[in-house]
């Protein structure tokens, strides 16, 4: 019983830190880019979208829904966001996997919130399930509840 809810501690206390990346970018299979933004939008208000990279001190406005605001005249007929459930938008760039900056922020903000990621070009990883999960911190949670079933039991 003891070592239970000693394990049942450690647990919680690591799961605290755990938080999945908001923002994630891979390459899909026909060499798209894809930058998934999962912030949660805030209560009553309407959600509007910004997706940029920056490389050195030149940022670039990839697509947006914002009025007033418009994406640089490269990505205008490049890119397309569509909305994630529950939470979020993905956005896909076309064309430009060639040409990418070896070494990238990737940004989005919705609602006024931002979130970023720094990305090397030779770093990309493919779009798949396994992939995003093994780059979530939220994979680590399944070896850890094996583990407590086992010592458990």
């Amino acid at each position: 019983m003891l070592t239970s809810l000693i394990l049942s501690g450690i647990l919680g206390v690591l799961l605290i830190p755990v938080q999945s990346q908001l923002i994630s970018v891979c390459l899909e299979e026909d060499e798209d880019l894809r930058v998934d933004c999962r912030i949660e939008p805030k209560p009553n208000k309407i959600s509007s979208y910004e997706f940029s990279w920056s490389s050195g001190t030149k940022e670039a406005l990839i697509n947006t829904n914002v009025s007033g605001s418009a994406a640089e005249a490269q990505f205008r007929d490049k890119s397309e966001v569509v909305e994630l459930d529950p939470q979020g938008y993905r956005m896909t760039l076309k064309g430009f996997t060639n040409t990418l900056p070896h070494n990238t922020t990737y940004m989005c903000k919705i609602s006024g919130q931002v979130e970023s990621i720094k990305v090397e070009k030779e770093q990309l990883q493919p779009c798949s399930a396994v992939s995003l999960f093994l780059k979530s911190s939220w994979s680590w949670i399944v070896p850890l509840l094996i583990f407590l079933f086992h010592t458990h039991c």
